[in-house]
C-alpha cells in the first residue's frame, strides 16, 4: 500500500486532502474550506449511503464544548431541532434484575449556573443520521470543498513541498497536507507507516433505540452492570409522539450473538431487566447494531505532510460517550493551528503547525483513554469488596460539590486549554 507509481498527480491547486467522509472528516473539511483552504474530501461511501439509517443506527453524545465547535463552523443549526438536551446524568451500580445501589452519583446541570445565568445543558443526544445529513448538505454547499465519493486511498507519499495520495482508481492528488480522518482501520495511517498501540476488550457494544411509556425528563442514566455499562440516553420524541431513548449496552462478547438473535419482544425484555421500570414499559424501535470494542492509540499524530484526527488517531471505550467529542476537539485544534499558520505565511504541511497540534491533543486524549479504561475495568466485575469501594466512591464524589463541578466541566469539554471554537470564538 505504501508504494506509489510514477504517474503524474492530478494538476489541481489543493492545499489539503482529507481521507475519510465520516462525521469528523466532513466537519474538518467544512471548517478548513470556510477558512480559505482548497480542500478535497475523499469518501469511501456515496452521500446517500452516509445518510441511510441502516448505515449507522447509533446516536452520539455532543458535549457543550463540541456544540460550540459545530456552531462556530455554522453546522449546529441544522442539527439542533433534533438534538435532545441532557440536563441530568445519574450513575449507579447495579445487578441484573435488582434495584440500583442507593449509593449513586447525580450530575445536575443547574449546579454549573453562574452569576444568575442559566447553565447550559451537560450535552445533547443526536442521531448520527441527523448529524450526517446536516454535514453532507454542508459539504455539498461549499464550492471550495471537492467531495470525491465513492473513492478510497491506496497509497501515500511525502515529497518535498507536497503530499501525494493515491486513489483506488489509480489517480493521485497532490496537496500541501494530507489528513487521515478515515477511522480506526485508517488506510492513510497504514500507508504512512504509523503504528498503533491497541488491544481488544472482551466486550461488544450493542446499540439501539427504544420507545418508553414515561417521559425521560432529559435525564441520562448509566447503570454499571457486571458485564459493562448499560446507558439510557434521552432522545427527542419521534413524529408519532413516542418517547425515545438511545441504548448503549456493553455486553460480554461471548453473549452478544445469542442476544442479537432474540425476537424483538425477548430482546426488549432483556433490556427491561437491566434498566427496570423507571420509564415504564419499553419496546425496541428499529434495528440493532453491534460493534466490537477496542482501545487504540497511534504512536504519533503527525508525520511529514500528514496529520491524524478522530478514530484514525485514537479509539476509546464508549463508557463516557466521549468518542466523537474527542474527534471534534481534534478538529478544532488542528483547524486553529492550520489557520494561524496560514495567517503567518507558514508551511501548513510541516514544522510548528503540526507539532502544535500534536502537543495540544495528545495529552488530553491519553488522559481520557486511561480514565475510561480504568472505569471499565473497575466497574465491569462483580467482586463484593470492589463493589463496595466503588459505590462508596460514587457517593463521596456526589457529596463533594467542587469536585463534581470540575468533573462536569471536563466532561462538557469546558476545561483545560480549549481551542477558540470550543470557547465560542471564531476560528
Amino acid at each position: 500500500m505504501n508504494a506509489m507509481n510514477a504517474a503524474t498527480p492530478r494538476e489541481e491547486a489543493l492545499d489539503i486532502v482529507i481521507a475519510g467522509g465520516g462525521m469528523v472528516g466532513m466537519t474538518l473539511g467544512c471548517g478548513l474550506a470556510d477558512a480559505g483552504f482548497r480542500v478535497a474530501l475523499i469518501d469511501a461511501l456515496p452521500a446517500a449511503a452516509r445518510t441511510a439509517t441502516r448505515h449507522d443506527g447509533r446516536s452520539s453524545a455532543i458535549a457543550e464544548g463540541s456544540r460550540r465547535v459545530l456552531e462556530g463552523l455554522g453546522l449546529w443549526a441544522a442539527m439542533a431541532p433534533e438534538a435532545c438536551p441532557i440536563l441530568d446524568i445519574r450513575v449507579s451500580d447495579a445487578r441484573i434484575g435488582e434495584p440500583a445501589s442507593s449509593l449513586f452519583l447525580h450530575y445536575d446541570h443547574r449546579e454549573l449556573a453562574q452569576d444568575g445565568e442559566a447553565a447550559p445543558p451537560l450535552g445533547y443526544i443526536v442521531e448520527n443520521r441527523v448529524i450526517r445529513e446536516a454535514l453532507v448538505a454542508a459539504v455539498q454547499a461549499r464550492p471550495s470543498l471537492r467531495h470525491l465519493a465513492p473513492a478510497s486511498v491506496t497509497g501515500f507519499a511525502a515529497k518535498p513541498g507536497r503530499a501525494e495520495v493515491e486513489l483506488a482508481d489509480g489517480s493521485r492528488l497532490a496537496a500541501r497536507l494530507a489528513i487521515a480522518a478515515d477511522g480506526r482501520d485508517s488506510p492513510l495511517r497504514t500507508a504512512s507507516g504509523i503504528r498503533l498501540a491497541a488491544w481488544d476488550y472482551p466486550q461488544t457494544g450493542i446499540v439501539c433505540t427504544i420507545a418508553h411509556e414515561l417521559p425521560h425528563e432529559n435525564v441520562a442514566h448509566e447503570h454499571f452492570l457486571p458485564s459493562g455499562p448499560f446507558a439510557v440516553l434521552p432522545m427527542t420524541d419521534d413524529a408519532e409522539g413516542r418517547h425515545r431513548s438511545s441504548i448503549v449496552w456493553t455486553e460480554r462478547r461471548e453473549r452478544t450473538a445469542a442476544l442479537l438473535a432474540l425476537e424483538d419482544a425477548a430482546f426488549s425484555a432483556e433490556m427491561q431487566r437491566r434498566f427496570g421500570m423507571s420509564l415504564g414499559r419499553i419496546a425496541l424501535l428499529g434495528g440493532r447494531w453491534a460493534y466490537p470494542l477496542r482501545l487504540q492509540h497511534a504512536e504519533r499524530y503527525t508525520g511529514p505532510r500528514l496529520a491524524l484526527v478522530g478514530d484514525a488517531a485514537h479509539a476509546i471505550h464508549p463508557i463516557a460517550g466521549q468518542g466523537l467529542n474527542l474527534g471534534l476537539r481534534d478538529v478544532a485544534a488542528l483547524a486553529e493551528a492550520l489557520v494561524d499558520a496560514k495567517r503567518l505565511g507558514l508551511d501548513i504541511g510541516e514544522g510548528e503547525p503540526l507539532l502544535c497540534y500534536e502537543r495540544w491533543r495528545r495529552v488530553d486524549n491519553l488522559l481520557l483513554m486511561a480514565a475510561t479504561d480504568l472505569l471499565n475495568r473497575l466497574f465491569s466485575n462483580d467482586l463484593a469488596p470492589v463493589r463496595l469501594l466503588r459505590d462508596l466512591g460514587l457517593a463521596a464524589v456526589n457529596r463533594a460539590a467542587p469536585l463534581k463541578r470540575t468533573l462536569m466541566r471536563h466532561a462538557m469539554g469546558l476545561s483545560g486549554d480549549m481551542p477558540r471554537l470550543a470557547r465560542g470564538e471564531k476560528l
